[in-house]
């Protein structure tokens, strides 16, 4: 099943003749909250006196290896969000529940990175004293900016077809090098434990 990028998603009325087109405004007011959600985010991590710690899930031998697996989890879930939204751009074969499972999927990878980020800008803050951390840090702040961003873009009726994969493609790098920089630089270091 192939779905057009430049349907509507939800039941909008046709524009009547002598409408305006949407302006400039369906692009920028995302922009706009992108920009003040990931600069927020900084900037609470950067003046908040770390905590040291937030909470803890049970079968976890650390905070760190328990965000270490919830983020493995959310870049799992991301991925899968990649190969549904191949699909529905029709360049992979796909089931007729596609778009159930690429915003499904969605769901999840959100729902278990905010743990993630609200321990790491609680307990730990916004921090650059390595090239690691600084990018983390960074990077982290620009994936819920952006995050933010894509879902106030997928309620905005005849997007560019292209639009939209982008965002995505810019929240999916984030969570990757957030990924990186974080859970496989502790499992590198520290062994694969739970």
């Amino acid at each position: 099943m192939t779905v057009d990028p430049n349907a509507l998603t939800q039941d909008f009325p046709s524009p009547q003749p002598g409408h305006r087109r949407p302006g400039a405004a369906r692009y920028v007011v995302p922009a706009l909250v992108a920009g003040a959600v990931a600069v927020a985010l900084g900037v609470y991590g950067k003046v908040h006196d770390p905590a040291g710690t937030v909470f803890n899930l049970a079968g976890f031998s650390s905070t760190s290896a328990m965000k270490s697996w919830l983020a493995t989890a959310a870049i799992f879930f991301a991925l899968v969000q990649l190969v549904s939204a191949l699909m529905l751009y029709g360049r992979l074969p796909g089931p007729a529940w596609s778009a159930a499972l690429h915003r499904w999927s969605g769901r999840v990878a959100f729902l278990v990175a905010v743990p993630v980020a609200v321990h790491c800008l609680y307990a730990l803050g916004y921090q650059t004293y390595d090239s690691r951390v600084f990018w983390h840090s960074l990077l982290g702040c620009f994936f819920f900016g952006a995050f933010s961003a894509k879902m106030l873009l997928i309620r905005s009726e005849r997007l560019p077809g292209w639009l939209l994969p982008i965002v995505g493609g810019a929240v999916l790098a984030a969570l990757a090098i957030v990924w990186l920089t974080s859970a496989l630089w502790f499992f590198r270091t520290f062994g694969v434990t739970t």
